[in-house]
């Protein structure tokens, strides 16, 4: 127990320090070797073709690094992936998670790029799409994403006591006149719709002008938001989160203002929803 804590402490300190530690590295022709190296910066190992700069950089320092992630992970997995023996060496601090990109040659392509002919390219789409955070390219705020559960104690806490209108968007800027949909949404049960902005009953043989763009929401549930119908509202929303594929609207009836809701990247100031980062977004020739 002593030993561990000593090491945490010891490899805390040189992450702070800004540097990696090796203390008495003896893979292959290292002959005992003290070395610190300078983290956040790029440091070139040359030598003579035998002075061991591969054993130092591939078979200690690499091989370290990705035998303690491994270590992280639960038995289950490191099942799979086959345990990995510790290097010849008294001690590394300051190590993190490691990347390893091996040499090669390459065919010269005027289109390649450092990041293309080493591969790193792959693993930072990977990185950005696994990371990042989106951000809407109409108002510039950070795009959020809730579940039903979360969306149900926002509105119990910042709609308590008011009168609401819970919403489902079905269409949005289309052009259409939607006489289908409308009989449809009739025959469901839902009496009314809010229709470019305004709320109205529907009847039958109801029809827009299919010539101007429009934006339809279905009349979910109208309610004074109160923790008393708790049961009530969690179980219209969860009704709108399905007619409206995961997009929910709430309609303050006194102020007229929405508050947008999803279960997948949404801005919450104009609703605009679109899927999760993917690292092929990222690709040169992805058009999103």
């Amino acid at each position: 127990m002593n030993n561990n804590y000593e090491e945490m402490t010891n490899n805390k300190k040189a992450l702070e320090g800004g540097r990696i530690s090796v203390l008495g590295a003896r893979v292959h022709n290292l002959k005992n070797i003290d070395i610190d190296i300078p983290r956040n910066q790029l440091t070139v190992i040359t030598g003579m073709s035998g002075s061991g700069k591969s054993s130092l950089a591939f078979d200690t320092i690499f091989a370290e690094g990705q035998r303690r992630y491994i270590e992280t992970f639960s038995a289950y997995a490191r099942h799979f992936l086959g345990s990995m023996e510790r290097p010849d060496v008294d001690k590394i601090t300051g190590l993190s998670p490691v990347i390893s990109i091996e040499q090669k040659t390459t065919n010269r392509n005027p289109r390649s790029t450092v990041g293309t002919t080493t591969e790193i390219y792959d693993f930072f789409r990977l990185l950005y799409a696994r990371a990042g955070e989106a951000y809407s390219y109409l108002s510039g705020e950070k795009m959020v994403k809730y579940t039903e559960e979360q969306t149900l104690r926002l509105i119990l806490e910042q709609y308590n006591g008011k009168k609401t209108y819970l919403l489902a968007p079905l269409v949005r800027n289309r052009k259409g006149h939607y006489r289908e949909l409308f009989e449809q949404i009739r025959k469901k049960g839902y009496m009314n719709v809010r229709v470019d902005g305004e709320l109205k009953e529907i009847f039958h043989g109801m029809k827009l002008d299919r010539y101007k763009m429009h934006n339809i929401e279905v009349v979910i549930d109208k309610l004074v938001v109160s923790p008393s119908d708790e049961r009530r509202l969690k179980e219209s929303l969860k009704t709108a989160m399905k007619q409206g594929d995961g997009l929910v609207m709430l309609l303050d009836a006194d102020t007229n203002e929405v508050r947008h809701f999803s279960r997948r990247l949404m801005c919450p100031a104009t609703g605009l929803s679109y899927s999760e980062p993917a690292p092929h977004n990222l690709s040169f020739n992805s058009a999103e």
